[in-house]
């Protein structure tokens, strides 16, 4: 188990209790995953949620690797034989690299020095007696120490100075107090490179730019220095010179005579050829990871309310990927997903066959039983939503405009090669769009979550750190809405709590062999499935009209003896206990208060009979854009109605039916003071908007939301 003082770190760093985070750490060594134990170890937890639990975990991470680093830095310095017991008690107390690192310094192995070089000549004794600054007459003292290797006084003080200068820019003390100025006072300062104004012309905010570092926003942060990595700015991170070296001189000034001169001139220097350098590497490195963070977060909300959008459910489909002369594909899928039909149609110039169109789409929707016509966002989009609008059909049938994105990667892969071999890429397309709209989540598993267009910057953050959050974000989607395992694809199953894509497709192997699973417990006849496997899977697999009904629920099969002891109490079977409220109210939950299950998993156990697999996404709803088609139809003033497509930092960008998307600023959301966007709009909700400003030449749509209702 995990030394009791990180424990206590984490606790306290998290304000948690000791005994949540011990036990979140063993259940997390077991091979735990974090949405098993949010959903099924609430007793042993204090039922924290999945952010708590990364939280932890996250923390715990930190901390291994802070305790294998400092392993490495004391068994380096007993090695050079300079350990000491007051050394190995300040290694010891470290809680952060920077802290650790700050006291192995002057210890690492470094390349040879202007001090190296000075200390090989004789001179750390000299350099020694200036910087205690007793001695009035250090030209003097230096005559001591020529050698062969040291031919004059000047050449002793040089070398004594550039010792002190290290030993100054190696010191503990200063660095932290250093690091405390970088962090109140720092500023970026972002110039343009000398002739490069017109290739950078995107860049032009930041061509003579400055704020304070800690001001910077993580979205003009990634911006100037992507400006940067392409040659076009030069950027530097600096505090006001005089404070950090008056900073510098209040430590190490200790006296006024002619060695406190020499170690003030060693002071600057070291400032000026060491410190500076060194700290704003720091400051770089450590705004990176800060607008990393913020970025990473942003995508990874804005991918799970995508993946989480409201599904249309198990209707036949109609799926329309638009075009103008390579014409719109058309497919017809069933209620499962299934392709029972394609072909193409040019109700758009240059072919113009709208006849004949209306016609095809007519015969297609009685054919196949069309419950639901799905189109695609991309090019000719508009154009065609309004084609199927004049299509006079016999029957209601909703229509609806849907996101493309990713959609090209999607057909274009192996996933979509095996899953269609004999279709060309335009049916893979047009059937993933009919899919998203029946079932975003399942259908969006299949794409890397980077192609489907809702971060920013997000080549331009650590991408090991960004595939990471993402992975998470999809597992927690998964495991929230849970899974049909009868008709789940492999690629779904892959993110089940427990499974991986060798265990997701030994389920689909077995589902292909021997049929539908029947029951739960079935599960453990597939190949390589465990004990442990299936312990963190069960709870998270549906298996739709299962002979025990709470298959088909969240209840885990470690659970349904309390839930058969209920019913057997009440002189019932299950199927009515799930079915009858009256039955359910009668259940005192406190009779069935064991050891191992308290009440968090029994209140669990009484939602999930009264709703069981209730699908927590919302409703889908039809929309409609204003008739308006390009940037030269908006007048500022007009209110239209939009979908938000991408929500960051700094505002939300809304697409009201003209291929190019507005911005709706952060201080246009609301006539309330707005900290975060995402607390006030999610991706993909409908939005009322008025136009502020129209930019033709620049692309660019000013929106604001102030004063109107959210639909």
């Amino acid at each position: 188990m995990e030394s009791n003082k990180n424990i206590k770190l984490i606790a306290a760093r998290l304000g948690l209790h000791d005994w949540q985070v011990e036990n979140t750490i063993r259940l997390m060594d077991d091979g735990a995953s974090i949405p098993f134990i949010a959903r099924y170890r609430k007793e042993m937890t204090g039922s924290l949620d999945e952010v708590r639990l990364l939280h932890i975990r996250d923390e715990y991470t930190r901390l291994k690797e802070l305790d294998a680093r400092r392993e490495t830095i004391i068994r380096t310095i007993e090695e050079q034989e300079k350990m000491t017991p007051e050394l190995r008690e300040r290694i010891d107390a470290a809680v952060t690299m920077a802290e650790l690192e700050d006291i192995y310094l002057p210890y690492r192995p470094k390349r040879r020095t202007r001090a190296t070089i000075a200390r090989e000549k004789g001179l750390e004794p000299l350099a020694a007696i200036i910087l205690e600054q007793k001695e009035n007459d250090p030209l003097l003292k230096a005559e001591e120490f020529l050698n062969d290797m040291v031919k004059s006084v000047e050449e002793a003080v040089a070398g004594a100075s550039d010792i002190i200068a290290e030993w100054v820019s190696e010191d503990e003390k200063a660095r932290k107090q250093l690091r405390r100025l970088y962090e109140k006072e720092a500023v970026i300062f972002s110039k343009v490179v000398k002739g490069k104004e017109s290739e950078g012309i995107k860049f032009s905010d930041y061509f003579d730019w400055s704020e304070p570092l800690r001001k910077c926003p993580s979205h003009r942060l990634l911006a100037m220095r992507r400006g940067e990595d392409e040659g076009i700015l030069r950027l530097s991170v600096e505090p006001d010179e005089k404070n950090a070296v008056d900073l510098l001189l209040s430590i190490f000034i200790r006296g006024k005579n002619a060695s406190s001169e020499l170690v003030e001139t060693a002071v600057r220097d070291s400032w000026k050829r060491l410190l500076a350098s060194s700290m704003e590497t720091e400051f770089r490195n450590i705004s990176k990871e800060k607008a990393d963070h913020e970025a990473i977060e942003v995508f990874a909300d804005n991918l799970k309310q995508l993946l989480l959008a409201p599904p249309l459910g198990e209707k036949n489909v109609l799926a329309i990927d638009p075009g103008f002369r390579t014409g719109c594909k058309v497919v017809c899928l069933d209620r499962q997903g299934n392709l029972l039909h394609n072909e193409t149609i040019y109700p758009h110039p240059p072919q113009n066959e709208t006849a004949l169109s209306v016609k095809k789409i007519l015969t297609l929707v009685n054919a196949y039983k069309i419950e639901a016509i799905a189109i695609g966002n991309g090019t000719a989009s508009r154009e065609t939503e309004e084609f199927i609008k004049w299509v006079k059909l016999d029957r209601n049938i909703q229509v609806f405009v849907v996101s493309e994105a990713g959609a090209s990667v999607y057909s274009a892969s192996k996933v979509a090669r095996e899953e269609f071999p004999d279709y060309d890429v335009t049916v893979r397309g047009a059937v993933s769009i009919g899919r998203r709209l029946m079932d975003p989540l399942a259908e969006l598993v299949k794409i890397d979550p980077k192609s489907i267009g809702v971060g920013q910057y997000q080549h331009d953050v650590d991408q090991q750190k960004l595939q990471s959050s993402l992975d998470e974000v999809v597992v927690s989607c998964v495991n929230a809405v849970g899974v049909e395992v009868n008709t789940a694809s492999r690629h779904l199953l892959t993110y089940v709590s427990g499974l991986g894509p060798q265990l997701a497709q030994n389920m689909v192997d077995y589902r292909t062999a021997n049929g539908p699973f029947a029951s739960r417990t079935e599960l453990m006849n597939v190949k390589r499935m465990g004990a442990k496997a299936f312990e963190q899977c069960a709870g998270f697999l549906r298996i739709r009209n299962a002979e025990n009904p709470l298959d088909s629920s969240a209840v885990h099969p470690e659970s349904y003896h309390i839930v058969e002891k209920m019913a057997a109490d009440l002189g019932c079977g299950i199927r009515e206990l799930m079915t009858n409220d009256d039955k359910r109210k009668a259940i005192r939950l406190e009779k069935y208060i064991t050891p191992a299950t308290g009440l968090p998993t029994l209140k669990d156990i009484m939602e999930e009979l009264a709703k069981p697999g209730r699908d927590p996404r919302s409703t889908i709803k039809e929309f409609r854009f204003a008739d308006i088609h390009t940037m030269e139809d908006l007048v500022p003033g007009m209110i239209v109605p939009g979908i938000v497509t991408n929500v960051t930092k700094f505002g939300a960008f809304v697409d009201i039916g003209i291929k190019q998307d507005g911005l709706v600023h952060i201080s246009n959301m609301s006539s309330s003071y707005v900290s975060d966007p995402s607390k006030v709009v999610k991706l993909h909700q409908h939005v009322m908007v008025k136009v502020l400003d129209v930019d033709i030449e620049r692309r660019r749509i000013q929106l604001s939301m102030k004063g109107l209702d959210k639909k």
